[in-house]
């Protein structure tokens, strides 16, 4: 805990560089892709049908894909 609130100090001392909106906007949408590739790899995980599973895995290409030309 003592660790997480000194790292958390030191970082709060350094200032963010300013984004513009269309920078913050793709910032934004970068992170909801990971939160759904996450969601969708726990899914291929625990998926036991076949054809389910393929259907998952096309797309999490698809959003790595996205993700890829967002960075």
């Amino acid at each position: 805990m003592e660790q997480q609130q000194a790292a958390a100090n030191e970082t709060a001392g350094t200032p963010k560089p300013r984004l513009t909106p269309e920078q913050r906007a793709a910032q934004s949408r970068k992170e909801g892709l990971k939160l759904s590739r996450s969601r969708i790899i726990e899914q291929i995980r625990a998926a036991t049908n076949a054809r389910y599973r393929e259907s998952l895995e096309q797309a999490l290409a698809n959003l790595e894909e996205q993700i890829r030309r967002l960075e």
